[in-house]
């Protein structure tokens, strides 16, 4: 039988239906598939939606999709947005209309959900060895010419785990050698003279063929701009010497990467310096949370805090819930807790409240923990919080936010229910 295609598959997600596997949605639309209950158009607030529900901005979500698309085309960067924010295949086709080169993920399974929903580029970032996985990745390659695919390595040996699972295969695995961000960092080679073993590793192997280099500058130790840049400035050098060196002859393009949420400015201006290289450049920047942004962590980091002429993400996600008990003047319990908010970096946010159709900030109102299934609430003298009002909670860190939810209503200003996102965790 053949292989479902991207589009097809894209298609089906519609076709699901709506059951006890999906929170926050209308009792009543139980059965109908997701097509049909987008076409109803329910109002979050009056459509019978139960709390807690986690809904996400339209229009937000369209403001930030195109902001990054013209804040790359601009810097002369590609992007390719990670994935392992979101985990929705709708957000990936929605990324690469607003001209993402690929999609960046992190771990196999990752991989088999954009493939599985037609993605035709895939940078890994992670060094791949296990040796099924790349059996699998070596099958989709020789499958479908199409299909451009990317990874980390970071070690000798782990050149040679991947060798002696791929051999045999019908093309070689394109990899990239990642720069450790430092002493104490995450991943990576800590040393250029420890990547260059690498790629000497990578040469003598037929499996694999180095086509680039790359790294997470949001790994720098006490990053500061001059750290950043530093570091930055290392990986650049790196690949004009591994090309200086004939490390990359034969490639199309060069592939040199880096970017997260926290200091693209800082890789725009440094990728800007990139001399001129054997073969043109592929300058791949990854950044993922900016496609719901955040109330929170990243709101405090964002780049274009640091350059506001670039424009401004807006945060576009809203967790609903209904205060349950109100035990004293100086205390209430909302019915969100950590089974449906993000609270590994930041509380939930009290943004606004809603009674009777009417909507006012949120004051005196301030989220003092969670437990798994309420959010504790102090009020303040100015607080007007009853049983039965819905507060609506901005929350911190997007790639925390959607794992908890596998469909997310997507709601205009008004309240008005276009769509739904599937997420797959």
């Amino acid at each position: 039988m053949p292989r479902e295609t991207g589009t097809e598959a894209l298609a089906r997600l519609a076709e699901e239906r709506v059951d006890h596997r999906f929170k926050g949605l209308p009792p009543d639309a139980e059965g109908l598939t997701v097509a049909e209950l987008a076409a109803q158009r329910r109002n979050l607030f009056t459509g019978g939606f139960t709390t807690p529900v986690l809904a996400l901005s339209a229009e937000r979500l369209e403001h930030n999709l195109a902001l990054m698309e013209t804040y790359a085309e601009r810097h002369g960067l590609a992007f390719a947005p990670h994935g392992k924010t979101s985990m929705a295949p709708r957000l990936f086709q929605r990324q690469i209309e607003h001209g993402a080169w690929g999609i960046t993920l992190a771990v196999p399974h990752q991989v088999w959900v954009a493939r599985a929903f037609g993605v035709e580029r895939i940078f890994l970032a992670n060094e791949l060895v296990d040796p099924a996985a790349l059996r699998r990745v070596a099958g989709e390659l020789a499958a479908d010419p199409g299909f451009r695919f990317v990874c980390y390595v970071d070690s000798v040996r782990g050149v040679g785990l991947m060798d002696a699972a791929l051999r045999g295969a019908a093309r070689p695995v394109d990899v990239v050698v990642e720069l450790a961000a430092g002493e104490g960092a995450r991943t990576g080679v800590r040393t250029e003279a420890e990547c260059a073993a690498v790629a000497d590793a990578v040469a003598a192997v037929p499996t694999l063929r180095l086509v680039g280099v790359a790294g997470y500058e949001g790994e720098v130790p006490q990053a500061d701009t001059a750290r950043v840049t530093a570091y930055l400035r290392r990986l650049t050098a790196l690949a004009a010497d591994f090309d200086a060196s004939g490390r990359f002859t034969g490639v199309d393009e060069i592939v040199v990467s880096a970017g997260g949420s926290a200091w693209f400015d800082a890789v725009a201006d440094v990728f800007a310096e990139i001399p001129e290289l054997s073969a043109p450049v592929l300058k791949l920047l990854r950044s993922g949370a900016y496609v719901s942004h955040d109330d929170g962590h990243y709101r405090r980091l964002t780049p274009f805090a640091r350059v506001p002429q670039e424009g401004a993400l807006e945060p576009a996600f809203r967790l609903w819930a209904q205060v349950v008990s109100r035990p004293s003047p100086e205390q209430a319990f909302a019915n969100a807790g950590k089974r449906d908010a993000a609270h590994d970096l930041d509380l939930p946010e009290a943004q606004v409240v809603r009674r009777d159709g009417a909507e006012r900030p949120a004051a005196g109102v301030t989220v003092t923990g969670l437990s798994d299934q309420h959010a504790w609430l102090r009020t303040t003298g100015d607080a007007d919080l009853e049983v039965g009002d819905w507060v609506g909670f901005g929350l911190s860190h997007p790639c925390t936010s959607f794992d908890k939810w596998q469909l997310i209503p997507l709601a205009e200003a008004d309240g008005t229910v276009v769509d739904y996102i599937r997420t797959f965790f």
